[in-house]
């Protein structure tokens, strides 16, 4: 049988505007169910608050319910392999924050996914300034003080961190590049256990989120020495920011924002990033954010991206200078 070109390319055309129509359809009628907004860290983390309090006004201006899925382990890279692979169709929307998205690249010789390849932004959700602490029974009250003691005495202090590649660990190298501590690192496998060998004294000094720290702070079971933010922390007014130190370039936040799948129809994430703009503005989520020491960051695409690659120059640039590797 002869193949008539011409009857093959009616063919494609045709079946090439069907699925145009179809996706036209399906951006329509979005959405029809409920989205699924993965989460790269356990419940009761930052992470998981920030997805529920932006997920419940999400899904109330969506009039479609937003699950919250926490898919822990591995750094983010369980879930953020798990988002990669699946459909663009606007039901999976993913919360990657500047570990997932910035520093495992750097730290790790293979992961499953490619932050440039894979994910596209929708936008900036919120941003937590980190603060220096200290323990209790460490002797170290203040900045000046703390910097000029640790200095006199390399080698014998030492920090906790959630984790070798977190932003807690790399902002302390950030500020020992800028200050020329030496202090030694001492990763733990979360927040949680690393905080409460410092108030218990075991470690004398860890950069903390403000999210969780400020509690602590209140009660008198962290000291907080240095705030790593642009400005003062308003919860912490009488504490200095590095810049006033004389460290200009140490700045520092864990930040989250919001991809899906690279073949997400552009129609849908124009959809979820005006969303996720509005439910951030809502008063009463903007409350509960500041409320638990998150900064909202609300932003579109364009914003983020930008932002991406001013962190990754930055930060790619500290993990190669300080030989920094994760497993």
């Amino acid at each position: 049988m002869k193949l008539d070109v011409r009857d093959l390319l009616k063919s494609l055309m045709a079946a090439l505007l069907l699925a145009c129509s179809a996706a036209a359809v399906h951006a329509d009628d979005y959405p029809s169910k409920p989205i699924r907004w993965i989460v790269g860290y356990p419940p009761g983390g930052g992470s998981d608050f920030l997805a529920r309090t932006i997920g419940a006004q999400l899904g109330a201006q969506l009039d479609r319910p937003v699950i919250v899925d926490n898919k822990a382990g591995a750094a983010g890279m369980i879930a953020a392999d798990l988002v990669a692979r699946s459909p663009g169709d606007g039901y999976t929307i993913f919360s990657a924050d500047n570990g997932i998205l910035i520093y495992n690249p750097a730290l790790y010789k293979k992961i499953n996914y490619n932050p440039d390849k894979d994910f596209v932004c929708l936008g900036l959700l919120a941003r937590v300034p980190l603060v220096l602490v200290a323990a209790p029974n460490s002797g170290l009250t203040s900045a000046g003080s703390a910097l000029a003691i640790i200095k006199t005495k390399p080698d014998t202090f030492s920090y906790a961190s959630p984790g070798t590649g977190s932003p807690h660990h790399l902002a302390m190298e950030l500020l020992k590049q800028s200050t020329g501590l030496f202090i030694t690192h001492i990763p733990y496998r979360g927040a949680a256990p690393a905080m409460q060998d410092v108030m218990g004294g075991q470690v004398p000094l860890m950069v903390a989120d403000t999210s969780t720290a400020l509690t602590h702070i209140k009660s008198g079971k962290l000291v907080p020495l240095l705030v790593l933010s642009a400005k003062r922390v308003a919860q912490l007014p009488d504490v200095p920011t590095a810049k006033e130190m004389g460290y200009k370039d140490v700045e520092a936040y864990a930040w989250q924002g919001l991809v899906v799948p690279a073949s997400t129809p552009q129609s849908i994430r124009d959809r979820l990033t005006k969303e996720a703009e509005a439910a951030i503005a809502n008063p009463a989520v903007r409350k509960n954010l500041v409320d638990a020491g998150w900064e909202p960051s609300p932003s579109d695409a364009q914003l983020m991206a930008a932002y991406m690659m001013a962190e990754n120059r930055k930060w790619q640039s500290l993990i190669r200078a300080r030989g920094i590797t994760a497993q």
